[in-house]
């Protein structure tokens, strides 16, 4: 990939703050916005309602010639995933599916599908995007990156209090959600297809005690002295 400054990549694990920071800092700029993991997490929901193998790849693949991602922002509801033109925005949101993406992730043949579209969107340029390997692989030549990580525990706590505000029960107790996330990270960093660990000139943001504001302000600063 050509060198870009109109690319800005966020990487980190989950619960790190990256989506809502790559939404704010994408607001500021007036550019656009892409969260790849939704894209994983779709194709996750894709392969589990057609009820497929995952060590079949024949079928994997038949499922990714079938499907149509189409991503669209919202002022008012956020960020809109849709499937084949079925809005799935909820359906991808749940642990089960979070964990299928994780498994989803490994496997080549979804990741070159997924790559190739995410760097047709990129090309366009003046784009915010988040998620695992934007700027160790899918974007190697962006000139503003970013990784923000924060604890195992920390990160629990901000997807626990996220599941309770959106189902307005507890579904989940936070050290089934600490467990979650621990498993989560060790999967990313030892996959074989792009491990999850910062770029080399990536800048790497602690965002525990940060708000996503704070966060936000630093990487504006950095973007606007590069």
């Amino acid at each position: 990939m050509p060198e870009s400054d109109k690319i800005i990549t966020i990487d980190g694990p989950a619960g790190s703050g990256k989506g809502t920071v790559a939404r704010m800092v994408a607001l500021e700029k007036g550019y656009s916005y892409l969260d790849t993991g939704a894209m994983y997490r779709t194709i996750a929901l894709a392969v589990r309602e057609k009820k497929i193998n995952l060590e079949n790849e024949s079928e994997i693949n038949r499922v990714l010639n079938e499907t149509k991602i189409k991503t669209e922002y919202n002022e008012n509801t956020g960020l809109n995933i849709y499937l084949n033109n079925t809005d799935v925005s909820e359906k991808i949101r749940t642990p089960e599916i979070s964990k299928l993406s994780s498994d989803i992730a490994r496997i080549k043949i979804v990741r070159e599908f997924l790559v190739k579209l995410q760097r047709e969107i990129g090309l366009k340029g003046k784009i915010v995007v988040e998620g695992r390997d934007m700027g160790t692989y899918v974007f190697p030549g962006a000139k503003n990156k970013f990784y923000l990580d924060a604890t195992a525990e920390e990160r629990a706590n901000r997807r626990y209090r996220q599941l309770k505000e959106k189902s307005k029960r507890e579904v989940q107790t936070y050290e089934e959600v600490l467990n979650e996330i621990k498993t989560r990270d060790k999967q990313d960093m030892e996959r074989k297809e792009s491990p999850l660990h910062p770029a080399l000139n990536a800048v790497i943001i602690d965002t525990t005690s940060l708000t996503p504001s704070e966060v936000v302000v630093k990487i504006l600063e950095s973007t606007e002295a590069a």
